[in-house]
């Protein structure tokens, strides 16, 4: 994590740009401004608070939302005037209502992450009338036996060649493997990072 001395916060009347990126993905999904004592409280707090401009005052995002962006790490340019922060993402982060506040298209796999993040929440919050919410009261062992059972389904669509069986079966597959996941208190990037590291060892090869 990256020390408050290292930043040059004189160039913009004692602000730096903050470019927040999902960890998960690594898609960008806001730009906001840090003074010193925005950057502090995010180091203190683990969430991602700003010097909002228009404001003139700390903006902690999520504040009023409730979509906080949880810190993992921070990096900065050469410069030493510009941060990248990854986090991880409570819902949205645009107040549209999308999941970044940039608007190129780009693949909806990082939709994956966000499923994760609503995932983890429904477990806090175990609202009424959630399917999610069933299943983590319903507990590991039903949770496991559906990810056999769509696993299973998910193969026999395969042996078929039903491609629109294949797309429903797999969607339903992914939803349970990461139910499953919170539930064993694993985080979607552990599996990522495992992927990475067997890619780099057989690429050593």
């Amino acid at each position: 994590m990256i020390e408050k001395e290292k930043i040059d916060f004189s160039k913009l009347n004692g602000l730096v740009p903050a470019v927040i990126l999902d960890k998960t993905s690594n898609q960008i999904l806001m730009l906001g401004f840090m003074n010193e004592e925005s950057f502090e409280k995010t180091i203190s707090t683990k969430r991602v608070t700003f010097f909002s401009r228009s404001k003139n005052r700390l903006w902690t995002k999520g504040e009023t939302s409730g979509n906080f962006l949880n810190l993992v790490d921070i990096d900065i340019d050469c410069d030493k005037d510009s941060l990248l922060i990854y986090v991880n993402p409570e819902g949205p982060v645009c107040h549209t209502g999308t999941f970044s506040c940039f608007s190129i298209e780009r693949t909806n796999i990082a939709f994956i992450s966000q499923l994760h993040q609503l995932i983890k929440e429904r477990k806090k919050e175990l609202p009424e009338n959630s399917y999610t919410t069933r299943l983590f009261k319903e507990g590991a062992d039903r949770i496991i036996q559906k990810v056999g059972e769509e696993a299973i389904e998910t193969v026999i669509a395969a042996k078929n060649r039903d491609k629109v069986e294949i797309v429903n079966e797999v969607s339903d597959l992914i939803y349970h493997l990461l139910v499953m996941l919170v539930d064993q208190d694993i985080e979607l990037e552990e599996i990522v990072n495992n992927l990475v590291e067997r890619h780099k060892i057989k690429s050593a090869k």
